[in-house]
């Protein structure tokens, strides 16, 4: 699983997220990095202040907004997303995000079966800072626009790249799919996407096109987890 969404936030509401977290207070990365907090340097908002819960909500709702977003993580649980800066010589070198996430403030527990970036800063304020992610077709760089999210199975190894100049601001976040297997849950995206490009060509009421959607939530319900 590794899907590039565009636009899966609009840009007043990134420009609003930048402008309330231009007055946070940022703490070390490496608190939210688990196993692999020793690869990580950078800066994040402290997880349990009101501010960050605040934007973070903001977040997971714009991004459950989105067909494309929903289409491709069929999520079930979304870890409240965290907000990460990195400056001039801060990176997160290769590393595999931790299996379960817990929330200290509620005692939530959830099974990170993806994870997904968010970018908040547009790809020529900031040099370096590729999010790089390796999959089975090899490694696979992103940069995007602003409001873009990339997600991504959370097993697959990946990295931010220093960055050398200026400063990358992103939102960060975890999910449990309803559908563990990555390989299930890209299948049925496949047919999601199929359906979406047909239903306009075909028409909602060909039969052939009813028979495709009875497998799909056919599928979701042999695989899927609520």
């Amino acid at each position: 699983m590794l899907t590039h969404v565009p636009a899966a936030l609009g840009k007043a509401e990134v420009l609003r997220l930048r402008d309330a977290l231009a007055s946070a207070s940022w703490e070390d990365g490496a608190a939210s990095g688990g196993a692999s907090k020793t690869a990580k340097r950078n800066s994040q908002t402290p997880p349990d202040s009101e501010l960050s819960r605040q934007l973070g909500s903001a977040v997971a709702s714009a991004l459950l907004a989105s067909p494309a977003f929903v289409a491709a993580a069929i999520p079930l649980r979304i870890f409240p997303p965290l907000f990460e800066r990195y400056d001039v010589g801060d990176r997160y070198d290769p590393h595999v995000d931790n299996a379960v996430r817990g929330d200290a403030l509620t005692g939530a527990r959830i099974r990170v079966d993806l994870a997904a970036t968010l970018l908040l800063s547009e790809p020529e304020e900031y040099d370096g800072g590729e999010l790089i992610v390796e999959d089975i077709f090899g490694s696979r760089k992103f940069k995007p626009q602003a409001g873009d999210a990339v997600l991504f199975s959370a097993g697959s190894p990946n990295m931010v790249t220093p960055v050398t100049r200026g400063v990358r601001l992103a939102s960060f976040l975890w999910l449990q799919s309803m559908i563990q297997s990555d390989e299930a849950r890209d299948l049925v995206c496949d047919l999601d996407a199929a359906i979406q490009d047909l239903s306009p060509r075909i028409g909602g009421d060909d039969p052939d096109l009813r028979k495709l959607t009875t497998v799909y939530h056919n599928l979701i319900r042999i695989w899927g987890e609520a």
